[in-house]
């Protein structure tokens, strides 16, 4: 299966092909950032839509799996999280694998990834995905070249597999500058929210930018297809690009709003006979402000 040169891209910066390397482009009359209002409310748009989205793949029985790659510090959780918080984890499910046991190390690669795809009715979300194998694991020695390279001649196969099999696949990798991963990376260091998320991988990683270029580059090359291409966002805007991510997203599934009865509270029952019990509760205190 011939894969293409070409990554599609949703934002204004080209991807240009370059002797099979993806060049990335600055950004052509980039727009003004968003404020806090603008995007509070574009959000809360694009989250109706999802919710519509939602129900007409579970009436349709559609089943879809998103993967989400990028660098670290890319805004990837932060993007699964604008597109989850509103739907339900029923229909939603987010994937995010640990490492592999010893057991799983010995089994097909893929096979641990497989057994979460979606059902009918399901959306499922890998944060990270098995393309691990084309990114940390070829970067950071945790494959052989010939597993990596057996793995990327593979993929498209594979994929294929889960698009006859009626699976919507959809694949984003998010890009953001050295610059602001540097930022990013930085600020975990001292916001005791975010300094779980800095792990001493990480770290090793972060050195090893054009290792992860190189390998990033082999990956669009070898798995861009057709059938089951590439969507790059960059995202050193993360407001930008999580809308524009969702945007996309429901435009590539197409979708009808179902149409639903009205809905009206009913009367509550009356109290009768019963009595609100003298029990000693243990309320939380509210905190004194």
């Amino acid at each position: 299966m011939k894969a293409k040169k070409k990554v599609k891209t949703e934002n204004q910066g080209a991807l240009a092909d370059s002797g099979g390397e993806v060049r990335f482009e600055p950004d052509a009359g980039s727009p003004g950032k968003l404020t806090r209002k603008e995007y509070d409310r574009e959000l809360t748009r694009l989250h109706v839509e999802l919710v519509k989205l939602q129900e007409w793949i579970r009436h349709q029985g559609l089943k879809v799996c998103i993967v989400f790659e990028g660098r670290d510090g890319a805004g990837k959780g932060g993007t699964i999280k604008a597109i989850t918080e509103r739907v339900s984890p029923r229909v939603f499910r987010v994937v995010a694998l640990p490492a592999p046991t010893e057991r799983e190390k010995t089994q097909m690669y893929v096979q641990r990834y497989m057994r979460h795809f979606p059902a009918a009715g399901e959306v499922v979300i890998f944060d990270r995905s098995w393309y691990n194998r084309a990114g940390v694991e070829r970067v950071m020695g945790f494959c052989t070249e010939e597993q990596t390279d057996r793995f990327l001649q593979m993929t498209p196969m594979v994929e294929q597999a889960m698009i006859d099999a009626g699976i919507i696949l959809l694949k984003y990798w998010l890009e953001v500058s050295s610059e602001e991963q540097t930022r990013r990376l930085a600020a975990r260091i001292e916001d005791g929210r975010k300094i779980w998320k800095l792990s001493p991988m990480d770290l090793q990683s972060y050195s090893r930018w054009y290792d992860y270029s190189r390998a990033r580059d082999a990956m669009f090359a070898a798995t861009d297809t057709d059938f089951a291409p590439w969507y790059v966002a960059r995202s050193d805007d993360k407001k930008q690009a999580r809308l524009k991510i969702i945007g996309h997203l429901l435009s590539q599934i197409p979708y009808e709003e179902l149409p639903r009865e009205p809905v009206t509270l009913p009367k509550r029952q009356k109290a009768g006979d019963y009595r609100e019990p003298d029990y000693p509760y243990k309320f939380i205190e509210e905190r004194q402000p």
